[in-house]
């Protein structure tokens, strides 16, 4: 056989390679042979023509031999029956060379002279032309459609003239309807499809030549279809060249072939919808109790109860608000989804050697993680360490990220235990790397209960976790004797100062004659372990160093670490980390600079120091922030997270937001702390929208995001509430003049056009190095440009170079940034970071970026990503929810309001906003119907005048739907019963007690002016000595325990009352006496909790709880005998004298 179209020049690879790395090695080889008429197989294998070629050095592929559409123009002379492939054998399999074995021609009985395509022109398809057919180069007859319906040329002429150029087979349009164009078409290689399970049609006469070939089975040859196509089955099957002829492109693959490089494109995450099952009759049944509670509502105003007018109105109000707030918060919960990420493409996007990045550094964005914190003692020291190596030893790329700890208070307790931790980790995190520990929080990795050797094979485990432990007992040791070791050295250095002030005085005394001793006054310094002042707060506060009055703090604890691995081969070290990574990630140490007459706007004012100061020293393009309390409980949540920041369309994303979970919670959850409903059915269910809300810690946000910067192609969902009566200007349609780039950049309001980078100083202050930076982090967070469908993406391999290094002028520019004046004429706190005004400073955050398009999601992971501590005390917990309603109220009360959501806001998603503002006023109504029951018994009415089968029916089916909706999300979210319970009964208890001063405090600052007192969460663990839940016991009075307590007694009073009354009336009226008691246990059993709490531990009650239980019942059974004293006949009957209020 010729040679020529078989065997190809390729390049010497070795002169080609020089000074490059090792490619990756070639894929088995093609090899092409021949089978003779005996039978005998004849290969063609490189080693086979050494002896022809043996004097050229060249490096050679096998290609398929003569095919119709690989055939020279000067090689038409040949057998055409042996330039079909198919009568080829294939061979291969599991590690075997792909064979392509040539069988002898075979010739059907039928054709008698030939081929069935090689015979004579064929005619015309069309009825009543029998004009002869046109062929091409190849021989074959030309058909102007994919169809294959085959015409002549003077049928294909005719048919585009009459202005209706259709197929008269398929009875489609002509793709083309220049002849010249068809049989340039037709000249070129034509692919053909795979059967498919379809009737007979367009696809049966597009295989129309499967029928015309010797094939007598009518199955499709597959054989032809690889030698004629592009088409592929897998690895190892032959590949055609490109169609230009060379294989210049297979050096960039390391000698691969591109089709066995190519691999399908996959995603970073996947949604995951709730079965339909589930979903559909959840929506059914909320569609249902619609529908009735519109007709039970109808009802209810047109049925009076003219006993009782008074009643009857106060219900229907209570009734007609609980329905609205309902339909509020069941709205946004129709479109629930679940989200499931795949770590493996992540990391082979990322951290697998490929063309563009060969030595498989890592190209993932960096990141930056925000810890804060503002008082040692109700935050503990040894609690925010412990999040700090957590963080630290993530697992992910250490030059990539940095860890950031902001102290809004300053104290020199938080530097120096901050400093123990940097040291500590030089130990920890390599051993957590080296045996994959989890969690990587110390403390709660040796407080765990379960068998710590579990899934351990390294021999040294033992060894060096016993090291380990021993070592953070010390340092546990350390960090807890830090307060007594800073004030003993402080008091030593005070000491110090005043004998040397007194000896200066005697001197100046000496010097100047007899003159008196004055005592000499020296402020108490708090004193740093180098001998200098602490330029924070000082234990004993003076000027400049107060908790509002005090210098700008960075300290740099832990540098940026180099860019290659560094590995521990110290013999002085303690365990043996040759083989482990011993590099950190930089840890930077802040406090920003606070003086007094400017408002340092709390916590948000804190974290938008955090975004400056990173900025110009990191640049992480995204930024996780959390509360000095969680910490990091799973190591791969850094890498979960970004995968929805990093996937297709992931640039329009401006949060992930990371569930809640707690430790140390009772285990019955008597409080409902864990907050399951609200972070697995409400959460999950924005999801489904236009995302989950931010709650203020776990949450990885795009920095361009914080930035006040408009999402990429963001579009209006829908118009606005007001839209009607306020007419908006149309922007004009610019966009499409700029490019990708400058749109990623843009913001604007509703009425703005592209933004001017000149005023970027005035939105973000006069910081260069901040403003060169917000380039740089938008680039750096788009998503990997691997797939035509990404847009706004960055080319791969763009993010390995090394970081730049740290110097003096780079801290110095951070100092500047965390000043106190910085701020001033910018519009950080307003458009720009964390936003002010409200307590709830992170729901407003997440409401502004919804409002200008972005979407968030919610990352639920299978293990805990972060884990933190939640107050078990009742009046702990009561003054949190207090705080969460106030900002509630202020949310309600400001311009954030969801009445007032941009058209980039969709409907559901302004619904959900618009109950957040919403729900803490549902507590007038809710305290109101608390004492219905007890005023339905007190009176002997009832909020209807009969108890009819019509009332009793309309009530059975709405509360038979409720528990059906509850089981229902319970299902598709995975929470238990006894937690959606709990959370029922603690709404009750909130709502009747911290949400209702939550709405007078709000109306305070509204009306008033009166700003709100903002009370920090205490953070304190319990003494391994006591017990663990000793503080749920804990009982601490508080004003808002009233409002339960007179619920309580007012309704235990009403039923002995009611029942008092029915017995001895002549005519009992028991179905008004069977309503009241009904909805007076549905009151108590909601506040069960409540009453549990205050009875303390084993019954110790304190005496303020019987003091105010007695006055209380006492007052109101004699304001009750005086509205409403016993009649004559009542009091005769029961034998005693009438009764007199003083």
């Amino acid at each position: 056989m010729n040679s020529k179209g078989i065997l190809k020049k390729q390049p010497s690879r070795l002169s080609s390679t020089a000074g490059k790395p090792p490619l990756v090695p070639p894929p088995p080889t093609v090899v092409f042979g021949r089978r003779t008429d005996s039978g005998r197989f004849i290969s063609y294998s490189r080693d086979d023509l050494d002896s022809e070629i043996s004097s050229i050095d060249m490096d050679y592929h096998v290609h398929i031999p003569m095919t119709p559409d690989n055939n020279p123009d000067d090689d038409m002379d040949q057998n055409k029956d042996d330039q079909y492939g198919t009568n080829s054998l294939f061979t291969g399999g599991f590690n075997n060379a792909t064979r392509a074995h040539h069988m002898s021609n075979m010739r059907d009985g039928h054709g008698g002279g030939g081929h069935v395509q090689m015979s004579g022109p064929s005619t015309c398809m069309l009825e009543g032309c029998d004009q002869k057919l046109t062929r091409n180069n190849k021989g074959e007859d030309i058909a102007p459609c994919d169809c294959d319906f085959k015409v002549c040329i003077d049928c294909f002429h005719d048919a585009v003239k009459s202005g209706k150029p259709d197929c008269p087979g398929c009875k489609e349009p002509y793709k083309n309807t220049d002849w010249e164009d068809v049989v340039s078409t037709s000249n070129e290689a034509k692919a053909l499809s795979l059967p498919s399970n379809m009737g007979p049609g367009k696809l049966e006469r597009r295989l129309s030549m499967v029928k015309q070939s010797n094939n007598q089975s009518g199955e499709f040859d597959h054989n032809r279809w690889l030698f004629e196509t592009k088409g592929t089955y897998g690895y190892g099957n032959a590949i055609w060249p490109d169609e230009n002829g060379d294989d210049d492109g297979m050096s960039t693959t390391g000698g691969q072939p591109k089709e066995l490089m190519a691999k399908p494109w996959r995603p970073l995450t996947r949604k995951l919808k709730i079965p339909a099952a589930v979903i559909s009759p959840y929506r059914l049944l909320v569609a249902i109790r619609i529908v009735v509670l519109a007709l039970f509502l109808m009802w209810r105003i047109k049925h009076v109860n003219e006993d009782a007018v008074w009643l009857w109105f106060m219900s229907i109000i209570c009734e007609l608000w609980f329905a609205f707030s309902w339909l509020l918060d069941q709205l946004p919960k129709l479109c629930p989804v679940n989200r499931a990420t795949d770590l493996s493409v992540l990391k082979e996007k990322f951290e697998t050697p490929r063309p563009n990045n060969p030595t498989g550094k890592s190209d993932l964005p960096g990141l930056d993680v925000f810890v804060s914190t503002a008082d040692p003692e109700k935050e503990p020291v040894l609690v925010t360490a412990n999040t700090i190596l957590s963080i630290l030893a993530a697992d992910y790329p250490v030059e990539k990220l940095a860890c950031y700890v902001s102290d809004d208070g300053g104290a020199l307790l938080t530097f120096e235990a901050m400093a123990e931790a940097a040291s500590f980790a030089q130990l920890w995190v390599p051993f957590c790397k080296k045996h994959k520990i989890e969690p990587r929080n110390p403390d709660s990795y040796f407080s765990q209960k379960k068998d710590p050797f579990k899934n351990k094979v390294k021999s040294d485990f033992v060894k060096d976790r016993r090291r380990v432990k021993r070592e953070y007992d010390e340092f546990k040791v350390r960090v807890n004797g830090l307060p007594d070791a800073i004030r003993r050295r402080s008091d030593a250095y005070h000491a110090r100062e005043e004998i040397q002030a007194m000896n200066q005085q005697r001197e100046r005394a000496k010097q100047g004659g007899d003159e008196m001793l004055e005592p000499i006054k020296i402020a108490k310094a708090t004193w740093m372990a180098d001998g200098t002042h602490w330029p924070g707060t000082w234990l004993q506060s003076s000027a400049d160093h107060a908790r509002g009055d005090h210098a700008g703090i960075i300290q740099v604890m832990l540098k940026p670490p180099n860019d290659m691995p560094v590995y521990g081969g110290n013999e002085k070290s303690p365990i043996d980390y040759r083989e482990t990574d011993i590099r950190l990630p930089m840890l930077v140490y802040m406090s920003r600079e606070k003086r007094p007459g400017y408002d340092h706007n709390k916590k948000a004012g804190a974290m938008n120091a955090l975004v400056r100061a990173s900025a110009i020293m990191s640049n992480g393009p995204f930024m996780l922030n959390l509360d000095c309390d969680h910490y990091v409980y799973n190591s791969l949540a850094f890498r979960e997270g970004l995968c929805f920041m990093l996937d297709r369309g992931g640039d329009r994303l401006a949060y992930v937001q990371f569930p809640q979970r707690f430790e140390g919670i009772d285990p019955s959850d008597r409080y409902a702390n864990n907050n399951t409903v609200f972070f697995d059915i409400n959460m999950r269910a924005l999801d489904g929208l236009q995302g989950p809300v931010y709650v203020g810690t776990g949450c990885l946000f795009r920095r361009i995001a914080l930035y006040g910067f408009d999402p990429p192609r963001s579009k209006d969902h829908s118009t606005g509430f007001f839209s009607c009566c306020l007419p908006r200007k149309r922007k004009a349609d610019s966009a499409s003049a700029n490019s990708e780039e400058t749109r990623a950049l843009r913001m604007g309001d509703l009425d703005d056009d592209e933004m001017n980078l000149a005023s970027f100083p005035k939105k973000f202050g006069n910081s260069s190095f901040l403003i060169d930076s917000i380039p740089v982090a938008e680039f750096q967070g788009r998503p990997l440009a691997d797939h035509p469908s990404v847009k706004n993406g960055r080319p791969p391999g763009a993010l390995t170079i090394p970081r730049e290094m740290l110097d003096a002028s780079i801290v110095a520019e951070a100092i500047s940034v965390i000043s106190c004046w910085y701020e001033e004429k910018t519009e950080w706190g307003q458009r720009v970071g964390w936003i002010y005004g409200s307590v709830t400073e992170d729901v407003v955050t997440g409401y502004r970026m919804h409002n200008r398009g972005w979407k968030s999601v919610y990352c639920v992971t299978t293990r805990d990503s972060f884990r933190g501590t939640a107050p078990i005390n009742l009046t702990d917990r009561l003054h949190q929810v207090l705080r969460w309603a106030t900002g509630s109220v202020e949310i309600f009360f400001s311009r954030n309001n969801a009445f007032l959501a941009s058209s980039k806001m969709k409907l559901l998603q302004r619904i959900a906003y618009l109950n957040v503002g919403i729900y803490p006023f549902t507590s007038i109504f809710l305290i109101c119907y608390c004492f219905l029951p007890a005023l339905s018994l007190f009176t002997g009415q009832f909020i209807v005048q009969t108890l009819s089968v019509t009332f009793l029916a309309y009530l059975l089916t709405i509360s038979i739907t409720l528990c059906l909706l509850a089981l229902l999300e319970i299902k598709w979210s995975g929470i238990a019963l006894e937690e959606w319970w709990r959370n029922e009964q603690f709404w009750l208890i909130g709502g009747i007690s911290a949400h209702l001063a939550a709405v007078i405090q709000g109306l305070l600052k509204v009306v008033a002016g009166i700003e709100i007192s903002f009370t920090l969460t205490s953070k304190a663990v319990a003494d391994e000595d006591e017990d663990e839940f000793a503080e749920l016991y804990e009982v601490k009075w508080t004003s808002l325990m009233i409002p339960p307590i007179v619920i309580i007694m007012i309704n235990l009073v009403a039923i002995a009352v009611g029942f008092s009354r029915t017995i001895y009336s002549t005519i009992p009226q028991w179905s008004k006496l069977l309503g009241g008691v009904f909805f007076s246990f549905w009151v108590l059993a909601h506040l069960y909790p409540f009453a549990k709490g205050l009875m303390g531990r084993r019954g110790r009650t304190p005496t303020i709880v019987y003091v105010w239980s007695g006055l209380i019942s006492i007052t109101i059974s004699l304001l009750w005998i005086a509205i409403k004293p016993p009649s004559q006949t009542a009091t005769q009957q029961l034998g005693g004298s009438s009764f007199t209020f003083p």
